[in-house]
């Protein structure tokens, strides 16, 4: 007779903790107390009708073999000629369509891409904090170890340009170990747009102990620099790569969905040079092998019809004055909106995003204080002392979606650390990319607030 042992099976301890993410949670919450959603960072209007009717257009050619089978493992032909002509333009370098782009199921698989090929048991990764919060779980995954740099706001800064690296700081925190850097310019969540100055000095430091930059730059093109709306987001995107001698050092990260405001089809790209490349190579053969081959088409085909618009009629270009000058648009709106509800917004440089401190906004609970004495009623001695497990903002943005019906992400969520997270549990993020519809649902919530 066998006898059989409970099934248990045990993940592999690379998986870590399995807890929800932060936009797990909040999606659903933002569902349930159905809730104007201002939390994910994804445009809910419509996206741009040229780029859909060229899918459409696709689609309707079931006989187009380029169109609907497997295509180039690396990324479609098409796609990677497309980017290879606007990345040498933009990184003022030959960038080879063959060697130097791959095509990944979004930015995310990118990302997890640089981080597998490059690192091993543990090496050290710098991150800039807060920061997007996959970078540390996928960093762990590979086996590294995050290192997070913390940018500072100093006390009544109001724009985004205010967050400073400490460059001192970020320096000791380099050693033998360390291997790579993560810039993510423009910067998810704070809005900031780091400056050419920021960047050569970040350029320098992986020069002088030779470290690998992954440049985030999914944001790249929400950027409204040339023709400067009334004064707003004056700074130049500067591309990583497109610095003295740091495209051969760099991998950068970009992202269809986010340019052309798609992000349901997950479409991103690593550019970089070959010898960088090679290995993100050898495991997209091995995991995703290809990407959707209508979406590539696609997406090849609305760059290709911007490119001229974008160097030479950029009043005509989606790219180049039609999505910044939206976005900017959208900003100022929500801007208002916050200001009357009596957040204090900071001010992005660049991106879809917007903080706000929420220290002065009238009736809500003092979260800590509330949890000290539900802890302590229950309790027959009452402690000096109890330890609050998630931090103000967090409980504080449960509580605007449950009890005001607005989702919105608690800032914590882009810290590591349980220090630094409750040094900095002031401010929410919120995704002003919405339509009008969606903006003037948050507005009647956030003058409801301000009562």
């Amino acid at each position: 007779v066998i006898m059989s042992t409970p099934f248990n099976p045990v993940p592999a301890e690379r998986v870590g903790d399995q807890s929800a993410s932060i936009w797990t949670e909040f999606a659903a919450l933002a569902v349930e107390n159905k809730a104007v959603n201002l939390g994910q960072g994804f445009p809910d209007g419509s996206a741009p009708k040229f780029v859909t009717d060229i899918l459409k257009k696709i689609s309707e050619k079931p006989e187009m073999v380029d169109g609907h089978q497997y295509t180039r493992g690396y990324g479609h032909p098409k796609l990677v000629e497309t980017l290879a002509k606007w990345y040498s333009y933009l990184y003022e370098v030959a960038v080879n369509a063959s060697d130097d782009i791959l095509i990944t199921v979004g930015a995310y698989h990118a990302l997890y891409y640089a981080f597998l090929a490059w690192i091993n048991e543990g090496d050290e990764v710098i991150i800039i904090e807060p920061a997007f919060d996959c970078y540390g779980p996928q960093i762990k995954f590979a086996g590294g170890v995050p290192v997070p740099v913390l940018m500072k706001l100093p006390e009544g800064a109001d724009r985004a340009c205010d967050f400073k690296i400490d460059f001192v700081e970020l320096e000791a925190k380099i050693n033998t170990n360390t291997k790579m850097i993560v810039i993510n310019n423009p910067h998810n969540p704070t809005g900031k747009l780091f400056s050419y100055s920021e960047l050569q000095r970040t350029a320098d430091l992986a020069k002088k102990y030779n470290l690998i930059v992954v440049a985030d730059e999914v944001y790249e093109f929400h950027v409204e620099n040339t023709f400067n709306v009334q004064g707003v987001w004056k700074m130049e995107m500067v591309r990583f790569a497109s610095l003295p001698g740091m495209y051969e050092r760099t991998i950068s990260i970009g992202s269809a969905g986010k340019i052309f405001s798609v992000t349901g089809w997950k479409l991103g790209w690593a550019i970089a040079p070959k010898k960088l490349l090679a290995p993100l190579k050898a495991i997209h053969q091995n995991c995703a092998s290809s990407c959707s081959t209508p979406t590539q088409l696609a997406v090849a085909e609305a760059l290709e019809y911007e490119f001229p618009k974008y160097l030479f009629r950029p009043f005509k270009s989606y790219l180049a004055y039609k999505l910044p000058k939206e976005i900017c648009k959208k900003c100022r709106k929500m801007s208002v909106m916050l200001k009357k509800a009596n957040f204090t917004p900071i001010w992005p440089d660049a991106g879809f995003f917007m903080l706000a401190d929420y220290s002065n906004v009238k009736n809500v609970p003092n979260f800590k204080e509330s949890v000290q004495e539900e802890s302590q009623a229950e309790s027959d001695e009452p402690e000096p002392q109890i330890e609050v497990e998630d931090p103000a903002d967090l409980m504080f943005a449960r509580w605007l979606c449950r009890e005001k019906k607005i989702a919105v992400i608690p800032i914590t969520a882009f810290y590591s650390t349980n220090e630094d997270k409750n040094a900095n549990d002031k401010m929410i993020r919120v995704c002003f990319f919405k339509k009008e519809e969606t903006l003037n649902k948050a507005k009647k919530v956030l003058d409801k607030l301000s009562q």
